[in-house]
């Protein structure tokens, strides 16, 4: 519903957002707010808004680019507050096929914002990035990415390393983030593609270690036995 009021030697026009408009629009993202794939929470400690995104709840095959680039659109205009704000970004176990809405996608969201949301934007945390991803960055993001948008990415490993720049408590963590952090803890190369001690031999005494290979040395080749003495 708009209004508008003309007086003197000027005019204004204000518009005016009815209930019925919220609803229809809580309607047409209602799978979307469901799966709480962007939220409004909290404040990073710069005091900007943290508009928190979760790679993980995004449902990449369902939802097209406009759709997505819609609902970003519609979270700003109504549950972002005035002043500037910052991105964080979830990478946690996301899948490239079934969550990723891919680099052209992002641009054009970023490239439509108007300036004064660009301008708001101050810094886009980036939460355990793969090496994929920091590749495709890196490599192809130079040339598909804004430049403005290009230096606010801030890449974070570990939980521990964001709660310098966030305060515990002011952002929900779903709990298979936290625990995908507790795995790259242990195991800090699995992000990039490598699983260094992919039968968990570590946490196993020696000597049972030992019985286990010996089990399973019998059933060698001649090549195997003469490889295992000389480069194991």
């Amino acid at each position: 519903m708009a209004s508008g009021s003309r007086g003197g030697g000027g005019s204004d026009f204000s518009v005016v957002v009815v209930g019925s408009d919220v609803a229809e629009a809580n309607a047409c993202f209602s799978d979307l707010e469901e799966r709480q794939v962007v939220r409004v929470q909290g404040t990073d400690r710069a005091r900007r808004t943290i508009v928190r995104v979760v790679g993980k709840f995004f449902p990449a095959p369902a939802i097209d680019g406009e759709r997505l680039k819609k609902y970003v659109f519609y979270k700003l205009r109504t549950e972002l507050p005035v002043g500037p704000f910052c991105i964080l970004y979830m990478h946690s176990t996301v899948q490239s096929d079934d969550n990723n809405p891919g680099v052209s996608i992002l641009r054009t969201i970023y490239e439509e914002l108007s300036p004064e949301y660009k301008e708001r934007l101050q810094v886009f945390y980036f939460l355990h990035p793969g090496l994929r991803s920091r590749l495709a960055i890196a490599t192809l993001g130079r040339l598909f990415l804004s430049g403005g948008l290009y230096w606010k990415i801030k890449y974070i490993s570990r939980l521990e390393y964001l709660w310098g720049d966030i305060r515990k408590g002011e952002v929900e963590i779903p709990d298979f983030v936290i625990e995908h952090d507790k795995v790259l803890e242990h195991r800090p190369l699995t992000d990039y593609g490598i699983e260094p001690d992919p039968l968990h031999l570590a946490d196993v005494p020696a000597e049972e270690v030992g019985y286990s290979l010996g089990r399973y040395e019998d059933k060698w080749t001649p090549e195997d036995r003469w490889y295992s003495r000389n480069y194991m």
